[in-house]
């Protein structure tokens, strides 16, 4: 917990020497190559061209000491109620254990999602969600995609969005009568997805064509869902980390089991290094903890996430998701106000496309915004013949390049507008290939990285109430719609803009 501590004393002290170092001077010492690059096999975190030092990590550790990190992380992986607002333990890790993929209910996955792969009378698949229901298995196929190459399977469609526009033009390429539906929800009551499930019920033209994803297999039932295709999941998982459980049915229908097995086993291996390794060489602790540095001492309230591998081009709007609902909070787990800032905006691009877009800003732009800089080493599953691995020196060039130039800059005093400042921070992650595994290992870092910076900050990562006011307020709305009258008591602008649409109707 961050506040008027001897430590955050030191770290505001350690911030304001910063202030006056050079980065491109930092980065010229070798030891920096050693000392502040991470590894876990393949995987490497680049953090030298952070504005840290041995002096700022050694700070951060005993920060991370006073939040009572170790505690928190043993209590979280002990299946303690750590998500005290809803009084639930906090359970995605145990949706890629070993026990998990060996059991009873994750064979009922298999076997459906292996038997929709192998109908020849469904060609198309679509999964309708919103929010975790959506981003992460989207995400998900994206990066997987190359896999699919190999495999096969029928092709999977994404709809979250209520607008009519998202699931008609999904709809209008698809046969009613050899199309899958998923509707994945926590509650099954999830007002957008479940408006969307009834127009793509009403649209299907064959008897059991439909399955559900939930927390509530109840509901789904009462909804009107056969028992047999219904799969459930604990309510313990939240929604942004749902992935893992049986919302990642859909990845399976894509990819093939196997390859959504060998995504499970990736992050099971960074939920190992997370609880075990200590904490001065455990990648979501630093990591988690740089955000905290670079949030509340650095004065940095924005965060890039650039992935340089185009499959993980929707990585950024998952993590986006991760990081702002998780911790995107004002008050401590008690209850207590923040004197603090929490939650970075998050944000970013594919690379290379990005370069020639909002690179500009980065770097000459008045704001500094600190990025994660990932690429794979070398090129996966490409199927097509072609000079891949040329191409993919050049995209490596690129990401180094860029990390470089926003480190380093380009003194130009005489022509300012070619003026490079330089000391723009980034952190460099890179791997070998973009394997289902090292794509697991990676999304569960970022998982981690939240729950560590979350711990730090001393909020609860595992609720989202404020996504709540939105939805009432909707509702509201709606009803005023449906009445063709408009109440008094309502600010004017959403009394005319109400009234608009009754008249239109």
């Amino acid at each position: 917990m961050l506040g008027t501590t001897d430590i955050s004393d030191r770290l505001t002290a350690l911030a304001r020497d910063m202030a006056s170092t050079s980065l491109g001077d930092m980065l010229a010492d070798r030891e920096r190559a050693h000392s502040l690059v991470f590894a876990l096999d393949d995987l490497r975190v680049d953090l030298s061209r952070q504005r840290v030092t041995a002096a700022v990590l050694d700070a951060l550790m005993a920060l991370a000491d006073g939040a009572q990190l170790s505690e928190k992380r043993a209590a979280l992986f002990a299946g303690a109620p750590i998500n005290v607002s809803e009084g639930r333990p906090v359970v995605h890790m145990a949706q890629r254990s070993a026990a998990r993929i060996a059991s009873d209910e994750f064979a009922r996955l298999r076997a459906f999602a292996t038997n929709c792969r192998a109908d020849d009378a469904i060609a198309d698949v679509v999964n309708i969600g919103i929010g975790g229901s959506d981003l992460g298995p989207a995400m998900a196929s994206m990066a997987l995609s190359g896999v699919k190459h190999i495999t096969g399977g029928p092709r999977l469609h994404y709809v979250s969005n209520v607008d009519p526009s998202h699931l008609h033009d999904v709809l209008a390429k698809c046969d009613p009568a050899r199309t899958m539906v998923i509707v994945t929800s926590k509650t099954f009551t999830t007002a957008e997805t479940m408006r969307n499930a009834r127009l793509a019920q009403e649209w299907l033209t064959v008897e059991g064509r439909m399955a559900g994803v939930t927390a509530a297999p109840q509901a789904a039932q009462e909804w009107g869902l056969a028992a047999d295709k219904i799969f459930d999941f604990d309510e313990g998982v939240g929604g942004r980390y749902s992935l893992w459980s049986s919302v990642g049915l859909p990845v399976m229908i894509d990819v093939g089991p196997d390859a959504f097995v060998e995504m499970l086993n990736g992050a099971a291996a960074m939920d190992a290094h997370f609880e075990t390794a200590p904490l001065a060489e455990n990648l979501p602790v630093i990591m988690g903890l740089l955000r905290v540095w670079n949030r509340n001492f650095l004065g940095l309230p924005t965060h890039g996430i650039m992935p340089y591998d185009q499959r993980l081009a929707r990585m950024p709007a998952w993590a986006q998701q991760l990081e702002m609902e998780s911790n995107g909070k004002r008050v401590t787990r008690d209850g207590a106000e923040l004197s603090y800032a929490t939650a970075p905006v998050i944000w970013g691009e594919a690379g290379t496309g990005c370069q020639h877009s909002f690179f500009q800003m980065l770097h000459q732009g008045t704001d500094i915004v600190p990025l994660d800089i990932l690429v794979p080493l070398a090129p996966h599953n490409m199927v097509v013949p072609g000079a891949w691995d040329a191409s993919h020196k050049t995209l490596v060039a690129n990401a180094l390049a860029q990390a470089e130039a926003l480190a380093l800059g380009s003194a130009n005093r005489g022509e300012p507008h070619r003026h490079f400042a330089g000391g723009r921070p980034s952190s460099v992650i890179s791997w070998d290939r973009s394997t289902p595994y090292a794509i697991g290992r990676i999304l569960a870092l970022y998982e981690h990285i939240t729950v560590v910076s979350g711990f730090v900050w001393d909020v609860n990562s595992f609720d989202q109430w404020g996504v709540e006011l939105g939805k009432i307020m909707a509702k509201k709305f709606e009803a005023v719609l449906d009445s063709g009258t408009v109440p008094d008591g309502l600010s004017p602008t959403a009394a005319e803009l109400l009234a608009r649409v009754i008249e239109s109707d």
